[in-house]
């Protein structure tokens, strides 16, 4: 994808990451650092939780959604920053040898009133699993420059 800003994106477009596949060990050393919570961390006591199992934690999730998105390049090159995030919901577990993808959708689009070198967009975000399943999901506004020439 080459380099795009904010006026290249439209409202109702869609992007799809690649996929990631999440192991075991990559679950512990997040947990271990991060979230060191016993289902994310020890997997006799994740065994008797109510997951039966060891899953990622959410944040982790989290994290390597954005990570996915952002390595697609879709907003490398315009991207501003974010004031922040609404409606996060994690919707199923991740479990390692789970392989997740993140797909986005543009929902809403305005030009900044008081900088016209940039704008924001809405973004609809859903990380899934290798089943199509939504595991989590969330809404994100993005500021974006506008290109050479574009104000």
């Amino acid at each position: 994808m080459g380099e795009r800003y904010f006026d290249d994106f439209e409202v109702g477009e869609r992007f799809t990451s690649r996929g990631v596949t999440l192991s075991e060990s990559q679950i512990l050393d997040f947990a271990l650092a991060y979230d060191p919570q016993p289902f994310h961390l020890d997997k006799e006591a994740a065994a008797a939780s109510p997951y039966a199992g060891l899953i990622a934690s959410g944040f982790q999730t989290l994290a390597l959604g954005f990570r996915m998105f952002y390595q697609e390049k879709v907003v490398n090159a315009c991207s501003l920053g974010s004031p922040g995030m609404s409606e996060l919901r994690w919707l199923l577990p991740v479990r390692p040898g789970d392989t997740l993808h993140t797909e986005a959708e543009i929902t809403g689009k305005r030009p900044s009133r008081s900088k016209p070198d940039r704008g924001s967009v809405d973004m609809a975000f859903q990380v899934k699993n290798q089943h199509g399943e939504a595991v989590m999901s969330f809404l994100s506004t993005m500021i974006l420059a506008r290109g050479p020439g574009d104000d």
